[in-house]
């Protein structure tokens, strides 16, 4: 399974249905972001999900945690949303 990364340009309802249709194949999707846009389209894009999910019976929490990514050389901190069933 490989992480969903968002921008402050994603597509909520893109990322959206990404996310629903990983946990409806893996049963969890983790969701990267890094700055503040990122994190705001990625925690839309998770709400959204939410409701797509809720459809099919599935009920999904969101699990906030830091984590440290490597970008050129350089390491900075970003924000992982584990998104799995209730």
């Amino acid at each position: 399974m490989s992480i969903i990364k968002v921008s402050a340009e994603s597509r909520t309802s893109a990322v959206a249905g990404a996310i629903a249709g990983v946990v409806r194949e893996h049963q969890r999707a983790e969701v990267q972001a890094i700055g503040a846009g990122a994190v705001n389209q990625a925690v839309k894009a998770v709400a959204i999900a939410r409701g797509y999910l809720q459809e099919d019976g599935i009920d999904v929490v969101c699990i906030p945690e830091f984590t440290s990514v490597d970008i050129d050389g350089k390491e900075r901190t970003a924000i992982r949303l584990v998104v799995e069933p209730r």
